[in-house]
Parts: structure tokens; C-alpha cells; sequence
């Protein structure tokens, strides 16, 4: 099933707090009656062209019309229909409602979605998601509300994948009451709302750089982004800091010697008036795994004065609630509010795109958990982006050097997830009618998604393919390293071979073996919507997520499981000498705490995390262990859990909580290395990226961050077991689960 995750745009749906009910009925128009233009009113949609959203007059849940996402092209991928609520509201929980009929509905789901922004509760029924052909049926969505952070409720259908849905009789509820009598937040505006100049551009005009200019635009971004998380009156919302930036530029820019910058730079500071002692500031905790980095403090070429209010500031920093920064409640990872994607500028001035880099790059400086493990130091990577940011000469160019420092911080998590329209016409939209997948190092056909064109494609499950297009595959891989971002090799070349076939042309030219002989082949692509293809994995929804294999031994995969399950996998399986659970894939259901007490008899540690602290950007601390409950009905069995680089995120918690079983092996090969909630980040042009948000680590203190799951047996599929048809990894599992 597909999971989609996306970023809703507002169209500036408003009304007035003074309407009287039957004007707010019709304006949120619910039930798709009211039409301008043909189309509902006040409704909107985004997501992939290759969908029709229109209104029907036939099939209706109730009045005269029901609103219909059809799928009809060539790119299989989402559209949604959305409705941005004309207010935020007093309340705890939030549901909407809304009546659904399908047709044919495959390769994905229908459903409802409500998002309340920004990046406080989602939800868009992709582990309950609606297929194949239903009849009309009532279907909810329910939020927990959080009214002083909200900026807006978007609510509305999706169909992600193949098919039609009709969507009709929307309500909306908040604490059991219709919204029609619900009572309206009012959030107070602080200075920074208020501040629109540079809405329609930042009109910054760069020199030529050169080295003094670099090393000064270098501190700027450094001494910008320290201001924002620590100095009260950007925290307390009293600047528009992306605007502050703009001000001081023009001036900066013809700075030249370090003396007069230094004195911009204090005067710049001086702007903001006198911080107060702060009596509530403490020093880094002492027991702290990671300290916040000031170093670029003291080596760089400032004067003593400036360095000395750099570090006055530090100690009368910010605290409590914060304008730009909060942690999610429960969870700790970094929330980054009040951060504008500026979408309506896909390709951002230089001054905007100046403001990218030091946004993406402060972020990471002071509430990335795994800053410490990238290949390079954070502190050398500013300096070395900004005239690629600057030199950026159209979207595409911008997008593509996004994804090149999104790549440094060397997190699988972190990639160019929204706004990269340009990189993705660039890939194509062709693609080959086979799966390929790194296998022994080289690029091996494992998997046809539509087995009718074996014939007219003629490589066989198995074959290697050396060149594309005259060009090896070692030599384009190499080339498209660096945009791939990924915490190890494993997870790099896995999201690399899924688009080495894809192209904007209709056919590639294709090299490779085949059964010891060295071939070549015009090979025809196809558009997405032509084949059944499937992202990492292939899941069958028809056959159950468990069997028993030869020799009394069970098996279950995540990829389908439901928490209906657990209980009958576990009275099925009790008298097994070996349960095999298979997680190279992204499991459907939560199973920690479900299904991995079935293996352990008393409560053990199974992981801990480091969290940051927005009192002391950069500064992170450990929790206390999390342990996995016991149980009297332990398994008496082998348990052997099988990984690959599939194995990503939850998949990988998942796996850490089944190792703390009391016979457990871990099988297979390296996963992801990227676990932790996920924290997103939105960047002018309407970018969006995101990071593991925590650290996580076994109880014993060693990492998964870009390690990820480490197997105590390695065994990776062969050339020859894929060509015979064989699951090597699995074959393996069985094996040690006889051994006596």
C-alpha cells in the first residue's frame, strides 16, 4: 500500500467571524451543492494531473450532487480534493465524517484526510484505507486538537493509486458538537505576523564573491541562525526573522574588511534592545550526550567585542515557548513552526535562496540528534554551499542543489520530499516494465510487475545489466551519488536502482548478461499507470500475513499484518518449533507492543533516545530505557527476524523490539540506518524535507543511526538464487530454526 504524505497549499479560504449560520453552512458546502464554474464551491485540489475530480448527478448519497476523484492516465500516483476551514476552533478533538463509494479502487486506497497545520495531527487512512468496489458507507477521521499552535484545519478526500471514488454528506464535529456551533479560537497576532515586505521578493542584489564576501556571508548565516533560536525577542515572535535577514543584507554586502562587518554586526544586534538576565538559563548538563557547538565562535576572525555579546547572549538565552521552535509532546522530536514554504516562487530569488541554506543549515546545527555522525563537519558545509545556492540559475538547478546539502546530513529520512518538480521531469515519467536491485554489486533484473511483457522486453529474472544508454552502470551511479541522500550505501543504491530505467525518452538501450552471454536491447518503457508496479516491495492483500511452512515452522510478514492478527498468530503458532518474521518491508501495524511481548517473560530494555531542548538549542540528552512488557505465555520456540535495506524506520524499531527476545536472531543484511520520529522541514519555493527528529540507541548506548540493524547472520540473495527463483535469506531462517 502507499503511503503519502503531503503538504496542503492555502488558498486563502476566509470568512467572516460576524456571519450568521446559514451563511457558514453554505460556505463550508459539505455536501458539494453549492457550484460555481462547475465545480463545489470552496473546495480545491492537488496531486498528479493524471486524475479528473468533477461532480455527479446520478450516484449521490443525498441532494443533487456527490463530488468524484477518477484516476485516467498515465502516472499512477494521489489526488486530493481539500477544504481549508474558515477558522481555527476552541476545542480537544476534532472528527470528520463523510460518506465514500468506490470503484475498482487499486494499487493503493480511498479515503478521507484532515491535517491540522502546522505539523500538529494527520491522518489520511493510509493503514485502513478503502479498496476494490464498496458501496456507500460513513467513514471518520478524528484529531486531537491543539487551538493555540494551529494555524489552519484542512480537511478532505483522497485516491492514491488506480480507480474512482465519490465522496459526499461531509460533517464536521468538534467535542461531539457541530461545527456550525462551535466557538472560534482567536490567536494572537505577534510582530512577526504582521510583517509582509518582502512577500514579493527579497530584492537583494549579490556582488561577485570572493573570499572575504564568502567568509562574511559564512558568519552571517552562523550568527542569523544563533539569534533566531536564542535571542528572546526572535523567540518571542517579535521579528520577522526571515525579513531581519534581508534588512541587514544590502548593508552587509558592502561590508568588505572584517572591521567594519564586526561593527554592522553589533550594530545589527544592538537593534533588538537589551536582553535581561536570565535567571532560569543553565549550562549544559553535565551527563549531556551531545553539547551545544558555539565553536565557530571562537575560530572565527571576529572581534572580541562581537564574540564577547555572541556569548552574553548565549547565557541570557531564550526560554520557555518558542516562536520558531517547539518539541512534539511525547516524542521530543523538533517541531519548525511558523516557517513560511513561500511556494507561490518556485524558483526563489537569490536573497531567498540565500535564506534556504541558512535555514536548512541552523536547523540541523541545533536540533538535528545525529549532527555528530555525518560525514562532514556541520560547521564546514555552510561556506561551501552558499555560491551554489547563489549561482542556482533556475528551478531546477535550485531544487537539485537542495537534495545536494538535504544529502550531507547523510539521513535516509532526509530527502527533497515535496517541491521538486523539475527533478522529477528531469527523471521521466517512462519506466522499464522489470524491478532491478543491486545484487552482488551489480544491477540484476529480480522481478517482471507485468509478467506479459517478459516476452517483448526478453531479459530474463536474473540477467545483469552493465550499460544504459553506452554508459556503465558503475559510471552513472557515481554520477547520481550525490543526489540521493541516504545514511549508508545500502539504502543509497536502493533508491538509486529504482530509477536507473526511468527516463523521459519512450525506449533505453540496455547492455547486459544473460546466461553467460553479453547482449543488447532496445527495451521499450512504459508510463507508470501502465504497470503494476510496486515501490520496495510486493504485498499480496489476498493471502493472509502468516502460514506454516514445511517442517512446523510459522511465518508472518509485517507488510500486512494487522493488530487483528496477533492473537490469532499466536495461538497458531505456539506449538512451532521456530517462528520466522519477516520485516524487508514497512510494517501495516504497530507490533512493538503487540506482538513482541510474545517473546520475552519479563519486562527488558530495547532502546532509548536522545532528545533536544529548546532552552539550550543544540544540547541532547538521553531518556530512560524503554522496555518491552513481559508475558506468563511466552514463546517457547526460535524466533529469527529477517532485514534488509527495506528495513527502515518503524521497520527498524520494530526489529530492535523483537531482538530483545530471549532466542532471537537477526538475519539478512544491512537496513536503512534511519529511525526516529520523523521532524519536517519547509523551504522557500515550497521545499519540503524532513530528519529523524531523535536519536536512537540500544540500552547499551551503541547507535542505529546509519549503522541500522545489524545482523547476526549476514546473508545477502545471490546472482543464482535469483535467477532460480529462491529466497536465500529465508532458506537460511528455516536453517537455523532446525539446527539443534
Amino acid at each position: 500500500m502507499k503511503r503519502v504524505i503531503f503538504t496542503v497549499i492555502v488558498l486563502g479560504l476566509t470568512l467572516s467571524s460576524s456571519c450568521q449560520t446559514k451563511e457558514i453552512e453554505s460556505k463550508f458546502n459539505f455536501g458539494f451543492e453549492k457550484i460555481e464554474n462547475g465545480k463545489p464551491t470552496g473546495w480545491y485540489n492537488f496531486g498528479s494531473a493524471d486524475y479528473q475530480i468533477y461532480l455527479d448527478s446520478v450516484s449521490v448519497k443525498s441532494g443533487k450532487y456527490s463530488a468524484v476523484i477518477e484516476y485516467g492516465g498515465e502516472t499512477s500516483n494521489y489526488k486530493a480534493l481539500a477544504f481549508t476551514l474558515p477558522h481555527n476552533y476552541e476545542g480537544k478533538q476534532i472528527t470528520l465524517s463523510g460518506y465514500i463509494k468506490t470503484e475498482n479502487v487499486a494499487d493503493g486506497y480511498a479515503g478521507l484526510w484532515m491535517r491540522i497545520d502546522p505539523g500538529i495531527a494527520f491522518d489520511n487512512m493510509h493503514q485502513r484505507g478503502i479498496t476494490g468496489t464498496t458501496d456507500w458507507k460513513k467513514y471518520e477521521v478524528t484529531l486531537q486538537m491543539n487551538p493555540s499552535e494551529t494555524e489552519q484545519i484542512v480537511i478532505g478526500g483522497l485516491l492514491v493509486g488506480k480507480g474512482k471514488m465519490w465522496l459526499d454528506d461531509f460533517s464536521i464535529t468538534i467535542d461531539g458538537k457541530d461545527i456550525k456551533d462551535a466557538q472560534t479560537y482567536k490567536k494572537e497576532e505577534v510582530p512577526a505576523d504582521k510583517d509582509r515586505e518582502f512577500d514579493n521578493g527579497s530584492n537583494i542584489i549579490f556582488p561577485v564573491l570572493d573570499e572575504q564576501l564568502m567568509t562574511n556571508l559564512e558568519l552571517l548565516g552562523k550568527l542569523w541562525g544563533f539569534l533566531k533560536y536564542h535571542h528572546p525577542a526572535a523567540g518571542k515572535g517579535d521579528y520577522n526573522w526571515d525579513y531581519e535577514l534581508f534588512r541587514i543584507l544590502p548593508e552587509y554586502l558592502n561590508a568588505g574588511n572584517n572591521n567594519r562587518r564586526d561593527k554592522i554586526l553589533l550594530t545589527w544586534i544592538e537593534k533588538y534592545g537589551e536582553i535581561p538576565a536570565c535567571e532560569t538559563c543553565k549550562e549544559t548538563l553535565s551527563d549531556a550526550y551531545l553539547k551545544p557547538d558555539l565553536s565557530w565562535v571562537d575560530n572565527s576572525n571576529m572581534d572580541i567585542t562581537l564574540k564577547k555579546r555572541i556569548k552574553d547572549i548565549y547565557m541570557n538565552r531564550h526560554q520557555g515557548k518558542h516562536y520558531y521552535i517547539a518539541m512534539f509532546p511525547g516524542v521530543g522530536n523538533p517541531e519548525f513552526k511558523n516557517e513560511k514554504p513561500y511556494s507561490n516562487t518556485p524558483y526563489p530569488d537569490a536573497g531567498f535562496r540565500l535564506l534556504s541554506l541558512y535555514k536548512y543549515w541552523n536547523m540541523i546545527q541545533y536540533f538535528f540528534p545525529n549532527k555528530h555522525l555525518t560525514d562532514k563537519n556541520w560547521n564546514d558545509v555552510l561556506k561551501e554551499y552558499i555560491p551554489l545556492f547563489l549561482s542556482a540559475k533556475n528551478e531546477l538547478e535550485y531544487e537539485l542543489v537542495s537534495i545536494q546539502v538535504i544529502g550531507e546530513v547523510n539521513d535516509t529520512h532526509a530527502n527533497l520530499w515535496g517541491g521538486k518538480d523539475k527533478v522529477e521531469e528531469l527523471r521521466g515519467n517512462m519506466y522499464a516494465p522489470f524491478k532491478v536491485r543491486f545484487i552482488e554489486e551489480k544491477l540484476v533484473v529480480t522481478d517482471y510487475y507485468n509478467p506479459e511483457l517478459k516476452e517483448s522486453a526478453g531479459l530474463e529474472i536474473g540477467d545483469v545489466i552493465t550499460h544504459i544508454d553506452g554508459k556503465t552502470t558503475e559510471l552513472i551511479v557515481d554520477s547520481l551519488k550525490k543526489y540521493y541522500p541516504a545514511s549508508n550505501e545500502a539504502a543509497r543504491l536502493r533508491d538509486i536502482s529504482a530509477d536507473l530505467l526511468r527516463s523521459q525518452n519512450q525506449v533505453v538501450n540496455v547492455k547486459y548478461v544473460s546466461s553467460g552471454q553479453i547482449k543488447q536491447k532496445e527495451l521499450i518503457l512504459y508510463p507508470r499507470a501502465n504497470l503494476n508496479m510496486y515501490h520496495w516491495y510486493r504485498v499480496n492483500k489476498d493471502e493472509k500475513c502468516y502460514k506454516l511452512l514445511d517442517g512446523n515452522i510459522g511465518y508472518v510478514t509485517l507488510a500486512s499484518i494487522n493488530n487483528e492478527d496477533v492473537p490469532v498468530i499466536k495461538e497458531t503458532f505456539k506449538d512451532t518449533k521456530g517462528i520466522i518474521i519477516d520485516i524487508r518491508n514497512y510494517p501495516s501495524a504497530f507490533m512493538p507492543f503487540s506482538l513482541a511481548p510474545y517473546f520475552v517473560s519479563s519486562p527488558t530494555p530495547f532502546v532509548k533516545f536522545t532528545n533536544g531542548n529548546i532552552n539550550n538549542p543544540g544540547e541532547f540528552t538521553f531518556s530512560s530505557d524503554l522496555n518491552i512488557p513481559g508475558t506468563e505465555e511466552i514463546y517457547q520456540g526460535k524466533l529469527v527476524v529477517l532485514v534488509n535495506e527495506l528495513t527502515q524506520s518503524s521497520a527498524e524499531y520494530t526489529a530492535m523490539s523483537f531482538r530483545a527476545g530471549e532466542n532471537t536472531t537477526i538475519v539478512g543484511s544491512t537496513t536503512a540506518g534511519a529511525d526516529g520520529n520523523v521532524s519536517t522541514i519547509v523551504l522557500p519555493g515550497g521545499l519540503r524535507t524532513m530528519i529523524s527528529g531523535i536519536g536512537v540507541y540500544y540500552p547499551d548506548g551503541k547507535e542505529t543511526q546509519r549503522i541500522g540493524i545489524v545482523p547476526d547472520v549476514k546473508i545477502e540473495p545471490t546472482i543464482n538464487g535469483i535467477k532460480a527463483g529462491r529466497d536465500e535469506v529465508l532458506e537460511k531462517a528455516i536453517e537455523i530454526i532446525n539446527e539443534q
